[in-house]
């Protein structure tokens, strides 16, 4: 069943990266989101590539591997993919669909519009971005 708009904006809200920003750039977010489904198995991001979209779980699990070795499993409102997005570097690691998944997925172009259109939101995603890589730059 698909999401509804207002259930779209409640898991964006709850998504860290997006955690401070307002329901008017929760809905303009929303608005570039598609949602799609995925089968167990499939490989949602490839380390190395090039980064080309951002996702939000919806719903199931997935498997996060750095050269070939499981580093944790992400589940629902986990999210995934900004950092070779924000950075324009490769991707950090390799992402696998561990059961059936539903996403919310932001192309890069969109994402990069978004934050380049509405500053106080791209504030706030970078904000968001630092305390998460900050952990890892130790």
């Amino acid at each position: 069943m698909k999401l509804r708009r207002n259930a779209k904006v409640d898991l964006l809200r709850a998504v860290p990266l997006f955690s401070g920003c307002s329901q008017k750039q929760l809905e303009q977010i929303c608005a570039l989101a598609d949602e799609i489904y995925v089968p167990a198995g499939s490989k949602l991001i490839e380390e190395g590539s090039k980064g080309r979209e951002f996702f939000v779980l919806v719903d199931g699990t997935v498997d996060v591997r750095r050269n070939g070795r499981k580093l944790r499993t992400m589940g629902k409102g986990d999210f995934f993919g900004e950092i070779a997005l924000v950075t324009d570097t490769p991707r950090t690691a390799t992402v696998v669909a561990a059961s059936p998944v539903r996403l919310l997925v932001i192309t890069g172009q969109a994402f990069q519009r978004l934050l380049h259109d509405t500053p106080a939101i791209q504030g706030k995603v970078l904000s968001s971005l630092a305390q998460r890589l900050a952990p890892s730059a130790l």
